[in-house]
């Protein structure tokens, strides 16, 4: 394996994880393994797109990667998937505050600078069938698929770093006017919010106030097009007369961060229920967050950071390992 990419993640993940997660859930915990290293797995797992018996297989072949997750023994799959649904999803929640301000502490962003935040949401398919297999499906078998829910994510992101601030997971389709509020209070409690730019998904009266009174900041929010718009009012009237075009830009920040976790990482939220799926979503954007981290907490050359921002995980670890060979 090679040592960079998978094993400096792994040690960023499992020091960030300690500054959050307690080391035991109880006194009578079994104790062969600390919580924030069962979450650092959790990460690598979303990192690289591993089920639970390919991370059981990969750490007992590696090594290494046990050196830098401090394990003494491998888990278990089964021992991982009880660990997934016993973390609830505040303590993830946390872990990502902590990589936002260690990734603002070393990037020399400090939270007091106002952000343009851009919140956005994407789907993310339950399961591993292909586009391919769907299409040819429909045309041998006549019938379409059974139609299933999706797993709908949705992120606050900052435009300039393009890091992930907060997010939400829940079942889809639905319409997401009503998250934006907390989420946003989510994002304050960590950076403070210069601008929040948003598509008419999230059009409301109550958003635009809540975002100017509640956070003192400016809201870019299109008003929905339809035929009562002679009844809109307040700012969402000023949004139809007058539309800051420019600022609404910055929006697109948050489809690079959506293209580059889908092509990099994963397009899946894997699970049979809903609690699962919601915690895998999560557990993605964490991993998302440890990759942009990683290669400024270990100080790699310019060169090595747009290398390695250039390929995905697995392609960029083979590269180095030919380049070695």
């Amino acid at each position: 394996m090679s040592e960079v990419g998978l094993v400096p993640f792994a040690r960023v993940a499992l020091q960030v994880s300690r500054e959050v997660v307690p080391a035991y859930s109880h006194r009578f915990s079994p104790q062969r393994f600390t919580q924030p290293q069962l979450l650092a797995i959790l990460c690598l797992m979303r990192y690289e797109d591993w089920t639970f018996r390919a991370a059981e297989v990969r750490l007992a072949e590696h090594a290494e990667l046990r050196r830098a997750l401090e394990l003494r023994s491998v888990p278990d799959y089964s021992t991982l998937f009880r660990f997934m649904l016993r973390v609830e999803e505040q303590m993830i929640a946390q872990v990502l505050a902590e990589v936002v301000r260690r990734f603002q502490s070393r990037r020399s962003a400090p939270s007091q600078d106002k952000r343009i935040v851009a919140v956005d949401a994407t789907g993310l398919a339950p399961g591993s069938i292909s586009t391919f297999f769907i299409r040819r499906r429909e045309q041998h078998g006549g019938a379409p698929m059974p139609w299933r829910y999706w797993l709908k994510w949705l992120l606050a992101v900052d435009t300039r770093l393009r890091l992930i601030l907060a997010q939400k997971a829940h079942q889809g389709p639905v319409n997401d006017c009503a998250t934006l509020r907390p989420l946003l209070d989510e994002v304050v409690e960590c950076t403070c919010i210069g601008t929040v730019v948003a598509d008419a998904e999230f059009d409301s009266e109550r958003n635009h106030q809540h975002i100017r009174q509640q956070i003192g900041a400016h809201s870019v929010i299109p008003a929905k097009r339809g035929k009562l718009s002679w009844k809109l009012h307040g700012v969402r009237a000023q949004m139809r007369s007058a539309f800051p075009a420019e600022r609404y830009r910055q929006r697109v920040h948050a489809e690079t961060v959506f293209s580059a976790i889908k092509r990099k990482l994963s397009a899946k939220a894997p699970g049979r229920s809903l609690t699962t799926q919601r915690k895998q979503a999560l557990l993605l954007g964490l991993a998302y967050n440890i990759y942009k981290l990683w290669p400024l907490h270990f100080r790699l050359p310019i060169s090595a950071q747009a290398f390695q921002q250039s390929y995905a995980p697995s392609d960029y670890l083979r590269a180095s390992s030919a380049a070695q060979a």
